[in-house]
């Protein structure tokens, strides 16, 4: 299995060039049976590295525009009237796939992200009075502008809780600006080769396996949970920081940072889960479950910031 997990970064990093922590944590995410929320402005490999994900995975592949006038049929799949046989028959949507790309997510208005929503929360999609069930492999790739926000509808917590992790992609270095475009005029003339797959969806479920079985002594889930614990209480961490966040992490996120911790120790080869491997991922997944209060943004105190004062006060147990 390390050797899957090895062709699987070489793959990704060969497809997305200069985006290493990218494919690190979308790995993580993967192996963690999570999904993720991309972040970062247009043109930076946020589609590229959903679709490479996928040709490396011998699985289904389905990418969904979200756009204003999306309706929630056009994601689940809707039952259409068979006039020979007088019955409706379900028409399944692109969502129910192994590995689906919502690009844009905040393009679309409410009800479509409440479909979504039960997809990733339930693992199911509910046309009229009848639920049909998602494959075992199921993970969803988000991506959203941050620069655009007019014609937008934001996320709802709710949903945001959702997603294992949300990831910020920056742009390549001019170095690596160069090897992508080198890559490009590579592809352009090879594009009618496509790469066979690494693993099957199997093997994922497999690697799963061994992520939950991954040891973590209690003090590391100490550590997890204190760390929970000063998001919703930071005064006790941080006398000086009072009044600094409004709404902490739920309890969804204490599984988020168990299960990406071990999947992270697993991807680095590890035998246990360190609290090392714990600050590695908490970032990603904290970010998006704190609400910084108006002081802490009058102040000037960034989410990313606030993360940063809690890591540096919680102790290890």
């Amino acid at each position: 299995m390390d050797a899957i997990i090895s062709r699987l970064k070489d793959h990704l990093n060969q497809a997305v060039i200069g985006q290493h922590k990218l494919v690190d944590k979308l790995l993580v995410a993967l192996l963690a049976d999570g999904h993720v929320l991309l972040e970062g402005p247009p043109g930076i490999a946020k589609t590229t590295a959903a679709k490479a994900m996928a040709t490396a995975i011998s699985s289904q592949f389905q990418r969904i525009q979200f756009t204003p006038d999306l309706l929630p049929g056009d994601v689940t799949g809707t039952e259409i009237f068979q006039q020979e046989t007088g019955q409706f028959n379900f028409v399944a949507g692109p969502v129910i796939n192994n590995i689906v790309l919502a690009d844009e997510i905040n393009r679309a208005p409410a009800k479509v992200q409440s479909a979504l929503l039960e997809a990733m929360g339930e693992q199911q999609v509910t046309v009229g009075n009848k639920s049909y069930a998602l494959p075992e492999l199921f993970f969803v790739i988000a991506t959203q502008n941050p620069i655009e926000q007019e014609g937008t509808y934001p996320l709802p917590e709710a949903q945001l809780d959702r997603f294992l992790m949300k990831l910020l992609v920056d742009y390549p270095n001019a170095e690596d600006e160069l090897k992508i475009l080198q890559l490009v005029r590579t592809q352009s003339a090879h594009q009618h080769t496509s790469p066979s797959p690494i693993c099957s969806e199997q093997d994922i479920l497999t690697l799963r396996q061994q992520v939950l079985k991954l040891y973590m002594a209690e003090p590391v889930e100490n550590y997890i949970v204190q760390l929970v614990m000063a998001t919703r209480h930071p005064e006790h961490y941080m006398p000086d920081m009072v009044n600094m966040i409004d709404f902490g992490a739920s309890p969804r996120a204490t599984i988020a940072l168990d299960r990406c911790a071990r999947a992270y120790a697993l991807l680095k080869g590890e035998q246990f889960v360190t609290p090392d491997d714990v600050r590695a991922v908490a970032h990603d997944v904290l970010r998006h479950r704190l609400i910084p209060s108006f002081e802490a943004e009058a102040s000037g105190l960034s989410v990313e910031t606030l993360l940063d004062h809690l890591l540096a006060k919680v102790p290890v147990a």
